[in-house]
């Protein structure tokens, strides 16, 4: 009998195919600094292991492949004015990165929940796989954040504004929208997720087709309503036009705003319109700066209070209205790290 608690990351080597599995389904498989560390161990195995020939992304349990990062802990470094956050993405930017580069099939089967952390290490792969229990989201700007790990050139990239939409509310979507959005590939069925990882394994890459599925329609049919309602300049206008709107969505996205950290909001506009043409390194090296940037911001530490440690959903904004967000605030958080301590990424 041994006290040695599960290996929060595990890896494993079955035919063809090296399997990283995300280990703490009690936290819904959220990534912490050490499993960050272990997944790049990992495929830099399987990258110089010439008997694997693909690796396939999993997450413990059946509620989520990853729920984000582990909030609690950068919520802690931000109230003591640390910099582990700062370590933290460094070494997260970088794994985003190296998936997006690798160079081998790299197969994220997002079921479940898949936010904010868990879209960098899946919607970066070369084959992303949804099913019929996925929410995929980058709900940050909820809690006084940014979307990061890329999601300013995911958000960027996904067509009719569908990114800015994601970006400012934070909802969940399910597989149709996921695929729209350009953030996966496939649906298959959740029934047969385990039979295409055995025929992922058994067969290679090539087995991944014949599992496809029909996800349905997506945004209930709304996307041009969504494009022009997002073409606006500013996020004021963008409310406007979704409280003017008699889509099913509008009235529901136009409160998911309004509720979010209005800094947070207006950064992340500015922000996914600067990724437009960027390339996903140069998305990186700038989400560092304005992610260390907000993690010092008082809306950071409110955010997550309100919303995962107290759970009182009451957070109070600094400041409380988008009215009052100053243009050079935003400018500033955009601009340069702040912390003189803190090295620029540098994203190799």
């Amino acid at each position: 009998m041994t006290n040695e608690a599960a290996p929060e990351v595990l890896v494993e080597r079955r035919g063809k195919a090296g399997i990283i599995t995300l280990n703490r389904p009690r936290a819904l498989n959220a990534l912490n600094y050490p499993m960050v560390l272990e997944m790049d161990r990992a495929l830099k195995g399987f990258r110089e292991d010439d008997g694997v020939e693909l690796v396939i992304l999993r997450g413990a349990g059946e509620r989520a492949l990853c729920a984000g990062g582990d909030i609690a802990e950068l919520y802690r470094d931000a109230k003591e004015g640390g910099r582990e956050g700062a370590q933290f993405w460094r070494d997260e930017y970088q794994l985003n990165h190296d998936i997006a580069s690798f160079p081998k099939p790299y197969v994220a089967i997002m079921h479940g929940i898949v936010l904010g952390g868990g879209i960098g290490v899946s919607a970066h792969g070369s084959h992303r796989v949804v099913t019929d229990s996925t929410r995929v989201g980058m709900p940050e700007t909820g809690i006084g954040f940014n979307p990061d790990v890329g999601g300013s050139f995911l958000l960027a990239n996904a067509p009719h504004n569908l990114g800015i939409h994601l970006g400012l509310t934070g909802v969940h979507v399910g597989a149709a929208e996921a695929i729209a959005a350009g953030m996966a590939d496939v649906y298959v069925p959740e029934a047969r997720i385990e039979e295409l990882v055995e025929a992922l394994a058994t067969d290679g890459i090539g087995a991944l087709q014949g599992f496809a599925g029909d996800p349905g329609e997506a945004f209930g049919g709304e996307v041009e309503v969504i494009e022009a309602a997002y073409a606006h300049d500013t996020v004021e206008e963008i409310l406007a036009a979704l409280d003017a709107s008699d889509a099913a969505f509008a009235a529901d996205a136009a409160k998911r705003i309004r509720r979010n950290s209005p800094v947070a909001v207006k950064v992340t506009l500015e922000y996914i319109r600067n990724a437009e043409g960027k390339t996903l390194k140069e998305a990186l090296e700038e989400e560092f700066i304005v992610s260390n940037n907000m993690h010092s911001y008082p809306d950071f530490v409110e955010g997550v209070r309100a919303q995962i440690i107290h759970k009182d959903r009451n957070p109070q904004w600094t400041p409380p209205t988008l009215a009052d967000v100053e243009k050079q605030l935003v400018e500033g958080i955009l601009g340069e790290l702040q912390a003189t301590d803190i090295e620029p990424l540098t994203i190799t």
